[in-house]
């Protein structure tokens, strides 16, 4: 593989910073590194593979060398602005906002369920947080037995708004949040829309049936912000069209790619939030049968918001386009 000419917007954030440490581990193929941030943050050091980066004020010319890819940590105003500017110059854009995920045109990737919708689309979408982790495991339900409805409730870390949610919860602010984060639980990520559901429900929702590509598919969702450092943890109730054996189903999840099982409840073994920080594995458990409804399953699945949720899901897609280059 070549190497390949790389760049960080975003690169001093949470998501940026571990979008560098994802790539320090993975061995990635990297030529040139080059760093970007706001003004705010420009000029300040950072290291990796052991050589000192200095970090960049994006601009409009930021883009005007030599650039295979472009990974896009810094926010939706900055993605709407610049990725089309990246775009045009032929560099491959990965973005982590939800500006461009539900552009028809544009592949939303989980790249162990969909990479070959990366084709040569020069802007690729990384989908939301607990959306990523909770496809992970639909995937191969979906292939098997079909799916007719999903209710998604998701129990979401703090991280998952930035540092401005770590700081609310470790210093008892209620700066961020419009309500304290510390021992109480918000029913309310992003901004309600007219239709009663917040905009992370209908990311869930919306960015399910693309990636799956199936608009048929009944879907609900309430997530919630709870005060948890690290680790989003959705439960899941499915209603599968056709009848499953719950072996054969424990079976496909734990075989299928990015997905790890944790179900013993014998052992009280189960995923928990405090076993996925740092990890890039999707932890699923508590599977087992809704009888309240025909073919009904209910799922536990945990996941690294930051890590899978973001960074490693932009650093695969980021790999699997290196493979074209």
């Amino acid at each position: 593989m070549k190497k390949v000419n790389l760049a960080v917007l975003g690169a001093t954030g949470l998501v940026g910073g571990t979008i560098l440490k994802v790539l320090e581990e993975r061995d990635f193929p990297l030529g040139n590194l080059y760093l970007f941030s706001s003004k705010r943050s420009a000029g300040e050091k950072l290291e990796f593979r052991g050589k000192e980066y200095t970090v960049e004020e994006l601009k409009e010319d930021s883009f005007d060398r030599d650039m295979d890819i472009a990974l896009f940590a810094a926010g939706g105003a900055i993605s709407e602005v610049y990725a089309p500017i990246a775009a045009e110059k032929g560099i491959v854009v990965v973005d982590n906002s939800s500006v461009f995920r539900m552009v028809e045109d544009i592949p939303l990737v989980v790249p162990e369920i969909n990479s070959e919708d990366i084709g040569s689309n020069k802007i690729i979408a990384n989908p939301n947080c607990s959306t990523t982790q909770s496809v992970l495991p639909l995937k191969p339900l979906y292939d098997r037995y079909g799916i007719k409805r999903v209710i998604y409730s998701t129990y979401q870390a703090v991280s998952g708004s930035g540092l401005g949610g770590i700081k609310d919860l470790e210093e008892g602010n209620v700066e961020f949040y419009p309500h304290q984060i510390q021992g109480n639980a918000l029913p309310h990520i992003d901004v309600f829309l007219d239709n009663g559901y917040t905009k992370e429900e209908m990311k869930m929702i919306d960015e399910t049936k693309k990636i799956l590509k199936d608009d048929s598919i009944e879907i609900t969702a309430t997530t919630v912000r709870i005060p948890v450092l690290y680790g989003h943890s959705v439960s899941i109730n499915v209603e599968l069209e056709k009848e499953f054996d719950l072996d054969e189903v424990k079976e496909l999840l734990a075989n299928f790619p990015g997905l790890e099982l944790r179900d013993d409840v014998k052992k009280n073994l189960y995923p928990m939030a405090l076993d996925v920080a740092g990890k890039d594995e999707v932890l699923v458990g508590r599977i087992r049968r809704d009888f309240s409804v025909e073919n009904g399953l209910n799922l536990w699945v945990v996941a690294d918001n930051i890590r899978k949720g973001a960074a490693t899901n932009a650093v695969q897609i980021a790999e699997e386009v290196a493979k074209g280059l």
